[in-house]
């Protein structure tokens, strides 16, 4: 630097003209003095470890002369003196505070760094940003293969998952991406693709068994890694019991900590003990960073699940000395080493089931946040499978450390809230989702297996496989004494089990369980997932053909203006806005069930059950078997006939009612039209068999209407000509009329030698009998009731009330 460009410095800097100027022969001291030590690091240093950058020498030379930066007296004896020649003591503070990194790890921890960026800026699709870390990466890389140092694994395993995260990337994806990030991303993508093309061996190694090219990773990186000095691990315990004191209180930063701890983590590294230390810490302090917004920043939650996972593989390398589990018993001193037990094992205060939960709980309220019909939600969505890694990795750990015979014990309730949180996960999907989660959550545990159920093989039948996998899992938290987890169990295995048409199974548990006599007295989503069970019980009946058992399991939530309340979906107050806590009981949007789809099908199967019921009651004969009557059906059935002018179906009410009204007409086939042309039978998996199912519904249901309204108007109908007529099978019609004769709804009998139904007017009453009957039983039990009153009036003042209503209700 020339004392020219130091013309900002002060006229004392530049006092002295003996002072100015460096001699020829000291200036000669000093760079052969530092070539000597850059000669003497050489010859220290393996061959295989230089491989020192430009940057790196720069920085290696203003550690040297480090003098020169400040302005025209660098060149001082003093400073001189001062910068090469300092005393011991100088010299030993330093060693205490600074560890010594070779250039291969330097350029290692950048190039690691710049990694875990990418994977950031990846799962987030941020990808201008992506780009220029991947730009700074290449570079180092570059310069590691100009030291023929090869290519590091952690560069090989993030091509190969940036590679696999492209790949899933749809078309509709790329063209909503704006300008510049569609530039980025395809660049992104023509270097990964000619990397992975290069590189294609590598690159399948890492795909068919990343636990182990981590896990080679990991092991290479741990002998890089220097231990920690003595006077570098209390000044780390300094730091932690500083955060810890101030943590919680006002004017606190605590972005300030969150990045000091981030810090420490560096600092930690080669010391398992501060290592978990700083995670235990630094993870919850992240959450609570987050705690007054409504949902995480994705980069910040990203942040947490790196560090869980991080942590979760400091625990299962040492799991043999420390142990983490919410039983252990605080120590005195925050960086004091706890006592270890009988086995040797050290147990460290905290829980890793509370930072799963919370990672969890974290997903979902943003998902609750997000627009579901954007394409953020879809890419929120993909998070959960990392979540279920997590949650199966958490399991694995609890059930290393845990006793079998201490699952239902006070120690195994953390293992029990891991499982209830994977069987959250799993309940609401059909059973090919949850074979495609089991295989990407068990991706990375390839030589891991679970001793509360074994991990899916490709020779074990899927629904045989999810069955066991949803009941050992129920059974587990059936054996915890908190009833919470038996009731979530129970419903969580009812909809399981509802969802994928297991309805006899699902109904017996139902029954079994008397939930319904004490859910009322449960919390507020308790109460959510239990009226949830019951409406997937309802539709599955529906889809199984059952229209009276799902009509009546259905009613009580169809026919309530609280729909959206009462399954967890949203709000019907439009004035009153819902606070935060409503909002977080409402479950994200991929959990739904479709409400027009649910008023569909309620409204179809009171279809079939109340038109031949009111055709029956309207032909003029004593029903002595009535079904209970749908009221709100009828209501609206009556206000649709009503109607002046009817126009062409709109909505799925439109097409029921007009289905309706064709049933009630007589014309089934017309009515089968209207209700096949619903487009909303297509969210059912089995769409076409639902159709056929209704279609013989309706044919069957049509014929007994046909014989309700006509029943006085024929002696003798035929069988064959009903068959025809329907488009049923003789053998149907025989079934059909059995049935109806059999249920005392006509009084008729079977003449199998001429294959004809005999219709006996013997006992029908016409409508004004049936009125005369009415009343005459009315006026008997007046009668009756004031030959009581006139004997001596023994019939008390209450049960007179009582009687007289309950002959005025008939």
């Amino acid at each position: 630097m020339s004392r020219f460009f130091a013309s900002g410095y002060s006229d004392s800097d530049l006092s002295s003209s003996d002072e100015e100027l460096l001699s020829t022969s000291e200036e000669e001291l000093i760079n052969s003095s530092a070539d000597e030590q850059e000669a003497e690091q050489d010859n220290d240093e393996s061959s295989d470890s230089v491989f020192a950058t430009e940057e790196e020498s720069d920085d290696s030379s203003d550690d040297d002369y480090g003098a020169r930066a400040r302005g025209p007296s660098y060149f001082l004896k003093s400073s001189f003196a001062k910068n090469n020649y300092s005393d011991e003591d100088s010299e030993s503070e330093g060693e205490g505070k600074k560890v010594v990194k070779s250039s291969k790890d330097k350029l290692l921890d950048e190039m690691r760094s710049l990694v875990d960026k990418i994977e950031i800026r990846r799962d987030v699709k941020e990808w201008i940003g992506l780009l220029a870390e991947f730009d700074k990466l290449n570079k180092l890389l570059t310069k590691a293969r100009q030291q023929n140092l090869g290519i590091p694994r952690l560069y090989i395993s993030m091509i190969a998952e940036l590679d696999s995260t492209i790949s899933e990337i749809g078309n509709e994806e790329i063209k909503a991406l704006k300008a510049d990030s569609s530039r980025a991303f395809n660049t992104t993508k023509q270097r990964t693709r000619r990397f992975v093309k290069e590189h294609a061996a590598a690159i399948e190694q890492y795909r068919a068994n990343p636990e182990t090219f981590e896990k080679e990773l990991d092991e290479q990186s741990e002998e890089n890694t220097p231990k920690p000095s003595k006077a570098l691990i209390d000044e780390l315990i300094t730091s932690l019991r500083t955060i810890q004191e101030t943590r919680g209180k006002k004017n606190v930063d605590r972005d300030e900590q969150i990045a000091t701890l981030e810090e420490l983590v560096q600092d930690a590294k080669g010391n398992d003990f501060h290592s978990i230390l700083v995670y235990l810490m630094l993870i919850p302090l992240r959450f609570e960073s987050s705690s007054l917004v409504q949902s995480m920043p994705i980069d910040q939650w990203t942040k947490a699940k790196n560090e869980i996972i991080a942590l979760l593989k400091i625990l299962e390398k040492v799991r043999n000395e420390y142990v983490v589990t919410e039983l252990a018993t605080a120590t005195d001193e925050l960086g004091q080493e706890p006592e270890a037990d009988k086995n040797g094992v050290k147990h460290i205060l905290g829980s890793v089931t509370a930072l799963v939960e919370r990672l969890d709980d974290e997903l979902t309220k943003s998902l609750q946040s997000t627009d579901p019909h954007a394409t953020e939600y879809v890419d929120r969505l993909k998070d959960q499978s990392t979540v279920y890694q997590l949650l199966l990795a958490n399991q694995l750990y609890l059930e290393s450390i845990i006793e079998p015979a201490a699952y239902s014990q006070k120690e195994g309730e953390q293992l029990a809230r891991v499982v209830l949180k994977r069987l959250e996960n799993l309940y609401y999907k059909p059973t090919k989702l949850i074979i495609i989660s089991e295989k990407v959550g068990w991706s990375k545990l390839t030589n891991k297996q679970s001793l509360i159920y074994p991990k899916f093989e490709e020779s074990d039948d899927e629904l045989e496989y999810c069955n066991g996998l949803i009941n050992h899992l129920s059974s587990l938290l059936y054996k915890q004494t908190n009833s919470i987890f038996r009731k979530k169990a129970m419903l969580c295995q009812i909809y399981y089990y509802s969802f994928n048409d297991q309805y006899y199974k699902a109904r017996d548990m139902f029954l079994m369980s008397h939930l319904q006599s004490t859910i009322h007295t449960s919390d507020i989503p308790l109460q959510v997932l239990f009226n949830r069970a019951l409406v997937q019980l309802g539709l599955c009946a529906f889809r199984a053909g059952l229209l009276t058992e799902s009509q009546q399991i259905l009613q009580e939530i169809c026919t309530s203006q609280k729909q959206k309340e009462l399954l967890g979906q949203g709000s019907n107050q439009r004035q009153q806005p819902a606070s935060q806590i409503d909002k977080q009981r409402l479950v994200p949007f991929h959990m739904h069930i479709n409400l027009e789809l649910l008023d569909c099908v309620y409204l179809t199967a009171s279809l079939l059950l109340e038109i031949p019921q009111i055709i029956q009651q309207s032909s003029g004969r004593k029903v002595s078997n009535k079904l209970q009557a749908t009221k709100s059906f009828r209501r609206t059935l009556d206000y649709y006939n009503r109607q002046v002018f009817i126009g062409p179906p709109e909505s799925t009410k439109d097409y029921i009612m007009r289905a309706a009204s064709s049933l009630q007409a007589g014309k089934w086939e017309q009515a089968i039209n209207f209700i096949s042309s619903i487009n909303i039978w297509s969210l059912f998996n089995n769409a076409t068999g639902i159709k056929e199912m209704l279609y013989e519904k309706f044919q069957t249901e049509g014929l007994r209407s046909y014989i309700f309204a006509n029943i006085f108007f024929y002696e003798k109908l035929s069988v064959k000509q009903l068959a025809s007529l329907f488009k049923l099978p003789e053998a149907k019609v025989l079934a059909v009329v059995s049935k109806m004769i059999y249920n005392d709804e006509i009084s008729a009998s079977l003449d199998q030698f001429n294959q004809s139904i005999d219709l006996s007017k013997d006992y029908e009453f016409s409508k004004l009998h049936e009125l005369a009957l009415s009343l005459a039983d009315r006026c008997q039990q007046l009668a009756e009731r004031n030959e009581r009153l006139a004997s001596g009036g023994h019939q008390s003042q209450s049960s007179n009330v009582k009687d007289q209503k309950k002959i005025y209700s008939k």
